[in-house]
């Protein structure tokens, strides 16, 4: 039997993984040929690197959850192994309440188990402190519930705003009123269906033992080196990769698909996957899966500005210590988190000895007026609240700003429900399958699964085109 042509629609982290994984890019048997079309000019997404300062950095996406092993697994398997190598420092802050403060141990995304530590860092104030030591009694949750409302109940309002905010915020760039426990922070469900208390079981949650794999890996180079590695295995396995390809139409057909291009080609396919933004999944499904594209068109986005900074360290009295530090949206400030990023990754502070790279981030959900500023008044904000944090008065002798409209997809209470219509309806349509950060957590593990999960998807589509579930052939071979 012929080999079944699968169309990838999106270059992204996703879309890379799904094509890889179809291809046989990753070392697996090949399940189909494989065309993947990307709109802009790159593959990689939010995964992207370039040079500031003569600096080779990351202008995305820097560390990846290691806990997870979906991202690990895909850059061994993409010949990246050696580059692997988890951040020097871990130790974040918060500038809270007038000062840098110890990110407290002992907590889940913010929601403390450990109160001797979160006394200890002086996030809370008295006031805030005693109340959280006060665990209000809940009632059970039956489904699901907005992580920020559930906290804020149990231990205080100030919890939320000044250690769950930040943390979250430097996720999803949303607010923590609206994120779903259930989607966001799965690990604290089980504690909010059960109505027991919630500092007793994340303490319990802390203390798990963790093992010796780290929380984060990096890659050396930056992580804009894995998609770039992702589509030369792509390319090498046969799959073929086309860059500034809009999809300006998709249309089912008897046999599979008509996918219509912006430079007037048209590609058939026996399935395809979807691994686009919500947005651009709902205009090209509006015609045959109304359903899908009515609950992806409700899916909100929130954008944000990365400033990145190369500084020259003579300038520089003494660099900043630890990993960064996080803001509390409460606080009022102009960034919402900063990165030390030489003194986080090792392999950039070998590479540039003379350099002290960091990078700021501004903006969220609804309070996106900073990616309308103009590159110099983001620098300056940076600088202003940086001198203020840590007391930096030199300047940058080199800037970057990277604007990311659009860039994050927000996870509300019911996202996991939504998700669920949206691949019910594209069952329904048949031979496609949907992937990427809209669905399964924003994550690059996450994105990776999600994809392999698409992949799996399309396995009884596959199958009867092929003859047999897969065609025997490894990469290179």
């Amino acid at each position: 039997m012929a080999q079944a042509h699968v169309v990838v629609i999106g270059g992204g982290i996703a879309g890379l993984t799904a094509a890889a994984v179809l291809g046989g890019g990753t070392g697996e048997p090949v399940r189909a040929r494989v065309t993947l079309v990307e709109a802009s000019e790159r593959l990689g997404g939010k995964l992207w690197g370039g040079e500031v300062g003569g600096v080779r950095v990351d202008l995305g996406a820097e560390s990846m959850l290691a806990r997870r092993p979906e991202a690990v697994e895909l850059a061994r398997a993409v010949g990246l192994a050696e580059q692997l190598e988890p951040p020097t420092t871990a130790k974040a802050a918060i500038w809270t309440r007038g000062a840098l403060r110890p990110l407290p141990g002992g907590q889940v995304m913010g929601v403390p188990g450990d109160l001797a530590a979160l006394a200890d860092s002086g996030v809370l104030s008295p006031e805030g402190l005693e109340r959280a030591r006060h665990e209000a009694a809940g009632e059970a949750v039956a489904d699901d519930v907005a992580i920020g409302r559930y906290v804020a109940d149990r231990l205080g309002r100030e919890v939320v705003d000044r250690l769950v905010e930040p943390l979250l915020g430097g996720v999803y760039a949303g607010h923590a009123d609206e994120i779903s426990l259930r989607a966001a922070v799965p690990a604290l469900l089980p504690l909010a269906r059960g109505g027991g208390s919630l500092l007793d079981g994340v303490r319990e949650l802390a203390g798990r033992p963790k093992g010796d794999t780290p929380v984060f890996q990096g890659l050396r180079g930056g992580l804009g080196t894995l998609p770039a590695a992702v589509a030369a295995a792509c390319a090498e396995a046969g799959v073929d990769l086309r860059t500034r390809t809009e999809v300006t139409a998709l249309r089912r057909t008897a046999d599979g698909w008509r996918v219509t291009t912006g430079d007037g080609d048209t590609l058939h396919a026996d399935a395809v996957v979807l691994a686009v933004p919500a947005p651009a999944a709902a205009r090209l499904l509006r015609a045959d899966a109304p359903a899908a594209a009515a609950e992806l068109d409700g899916v909100e986005y929130a954008g944000m500005a990365l400033v990145t900074l190369a500084f020259r360290r003579a300038d520089l009295p003494e660099p900043p210590a630890g990993s960064g530090f996080l803001v509390p949206p409460v606080d009022g400030r102009r960034i919402k988190a900063s990165t030390f990023s030489s003194n986080k990754w090792g392999w950039l502070e070998r590479s540039a000895p003379d350099t002290f790279v960091l990078r700021t981030s501004l903006g969220r959900l609804h309070e996106e007026e900073p990616l309308e500023l103009d590159d110099g008044e983001l620098v300056a904000r940076s600088l202003a609240d940086l001198g203020e944090a840590i007391g930096l008065t030199a300047r940058p002798y080199d800037t970057a700003v990277t604007r990311w409209r659009a860039g994050l997809p927000q996870y509300p209470v019911g996202h996991l429900d939504r998700v669920a219509r949206i691949r019910a309806a594209a069952d329904r349509v048949g031979a496609l399958a949907l992937c990427g950060a809209a669905y399964d957590g924003v994550g690059i593990p996450a994105c990776i699964a999600s994809a392999r999960a698409a992949v799996a998807g399309l396995d009884r589509v596959l199958t009867p085109l092929t003859g047999a579930n897969v065609t025997e052939r490894t990469m290179g071979a």
